[in-house]
């Protein structure tokens, strides 16, 4: 059975080195074979918006918006429920391919047989 990989991004610009690990680590596992579940919760919803990705840039660091669309390619990408609703996001308004759910949904993927999930 193939391992799955759950990462939390639980910043975004405002932590831009923590933002761009968990994206690079959802990316990377993905290239090594894992399941992955992004979840992007606080300032990282944003980054689920249109061009928003897009708009963020790190020195030497690969460009967020190429590691977010390698995980929508193989992965999944949810926004959390609470953090999409304190910014008046709804599914809609987010990239094709990412959902929202809420905690019982994080917590029955950490749960899961063969799971690790990270935290950033």
């Amino acid at each position: 059975m193939a391992r799955t990989l759950i990462v939390k991004a639980t910043a975004g610009e405002d932590a831009p080195e923590r933002c761009s690990q968990a994206f690079t680590v959802a990316a990377t596992a993905l290239s090594a074979g894992a399941s992955v579940s992004l979840w992007l919760t606080g300032e990282s919803a944003w980054l689920a918006v249109p061009g928003r990705a897009e708009q963020f840039t790190l020195p030497h660091a690969a460009p967020l918006a190429d590691l977010l669309g390698i995980v929508l390619s193989a992965g999944t990408v949810t926004v959390c429920t609470q953090c999409a609703a304190r910014r008046d996001l709804t599914e809609d308004q987010l990239l094709p391919g990412v959902r929202i759910a809420g905690a019982a949904v994080f917590v029955e993927e950490c749960l899961a047989d063969g799971a690790q999930a990270l935290v950033y």
